[in-house]
This record gives C-alpha cells, sequence and structure tokens, in this order.
C-alpha cells in the first residue's frame, strides 16, 4: 500500500509546472471578476464596497480555488518529501530533482487560493481542514520515506487525527479572523490578483515548456 502511495504522490509532485500554470489562470479569473463587481481598481478602502453578493459563479469560483488551492499545498509538499521535479520538461533539461523555489511557492500561493475566498466561505471550517490535510499529508509523506507501511490501524489512526485537527484547528479560528479577514481583502485587489496570476502563467510555461525555472 506504501508503494502505491508513494507513486501517487509521486505523480502529483511531478504535475507542479501544470498547478502553477492553473494556478496563474484561476488568479486571472480571480482578478477580472473582482475588477467587475468593485467600485475601483485603485483603492482597498473606502470606495471598496466589502459586502458583495455570493452568486453562483463566485460559489463555484470559491470551491474550485480551495479545492486546486489544497492540491498545490499537497503537490509541494510532496516534491520536498519526495525530491521530485516539477515536470519532465525540468527533469530532462535541468536536474532530476526537486525544485525548491517552486514547491515552496506552492505551498505558499496555495494556502493564499484557499484564503482567497474568506469573505465568502466560513474561513474556520477552511483553514481546520486544510490545516488538518497538510499535517496528515506531511505524516503519510514520512511514513513513506521511512518505509513504513501504512496498515489499516495506521489509517484508523491518521482518519481519526485529521478529524480532531479539523475540529480544534476550526474552533481556534472562528475566534481570530480579524487579520485574517485584512490578508484577504489585501491579496484579493485585482491588481495584485492580476500580478500573481501573470507570473504563475510564466512560470508554468517554462517549467512545462522549456524545463527551467524563474529561481
Amino acid at each position: 500500500m506504501h508503494k502505491l502511495a508513494e507513486s501517487i504522490f509521486s505523480l502529483l509532485a511531478q504535475s507542479a509546472g501544470f498547478f502553477v500554470l492553473m494556478l496563474g489562470f484561476m488568479w486571472l479569473i480571480f482578478s477580472a471578476y473582482e475588477g467587475s463587481r468593485r467600485k475601483s481598481w485603485r483603492k482597498l478602502t473606502k470606495i471598496d464596497d466589502w459586502d458583495f453578493d455570493i452568486t453562483l459563479f463566485l460559489r463555484i469560483l470559491t470551491y474550485a480555488g480551495f479545492i486546486v488551492g489544497i492540491l498545490s499545498i499537497i503537490i509541494g509538499a510532496s516534491g520536498l518529501l519526495l525530491n521530485e521535479p516539477p515536470s519532465i520538461a525540468y527533469s530532462t533539461k535541468t536536474e532530476d530533482t526537486v525544485n525548491y523555489f517552486t514547491s515552496i511557492f506552492l505551498i505558499i500561493l496555495g494556502f493564499f487560493t484557499f484564503l482567497k475566498p474568506l469573505n465568502d466561505l466560513p474561513i474556520s471550517s477552511i483553514i481546520g481542514l486544510a490545516a488538518a490535510t497538510l499535517i496528515n499529508v506531511i505524516i503519510i509523506g514520512v511514513l513513506i520515506y521511512l518505509d513504513i507501511t501504512i496498515s489499516t490501524t495506521i489509517a484508523i489512526v491518521i482518519i481519526v487525527l485529521f478529524i480532531i485537527i479539523f475540529a480544534v484547528v476550526a474552533i481556534t479560528v472562528k475566534f481570530y479572523t480579524a487579520v485574517l479577514m485584512g490578508l484577504s481583502k489585501i491579496i484579493s485587489w485585482p491588481p495584485i490578483a492580476f500580478g500573481i496570476a501573470v507570473f504563475c502563467i510564466i512560470q508554468g510555461f517554462l517549467l512545462l515548456v522549456l524545463g527551467i525555472s524563474i529561481v
């Protein structure tokens, strides 16, 4: 079972370049949608209406961003743990090893991607789920690295741990959302979102086509 898990995480790690590109297009949509529903692109406060209607499109975009964000964190962590290159082109044209910048970038931007819709979804549940997922991914990665077979008992323990972490983090975060709301507002500002999108698209193209990284 651990061999199968290692193969899955290895394949995920090698798709890092694709996910960087995907994040780019997702943040491009974020910037365009934010620009259309805000009163101005120039100011973060005063003239921005922060009490938006949650439309069907926004709900779909929010959940899509949340899923892609979680997967990006998993892929970034997998690359670091398994020392996998971010793309086939990178492994053949640069080196057959992890690109630390890409993996760390995926983890950070993955966090921002599911933090982005803070105003539209219950952030305590989002962060609780993300924290539980990330910790479990790290645990599974360590077990794989130590060549420990993931038995039924270990799997049950991991599931129970996931539920406990989710509940504790969700309850704790519920009382400390003011700072995160401010951060969500900043990263939702269209020029910032657009800049993130352009950088991701360039980096994704370099990784997938040219087999190189900006850093």
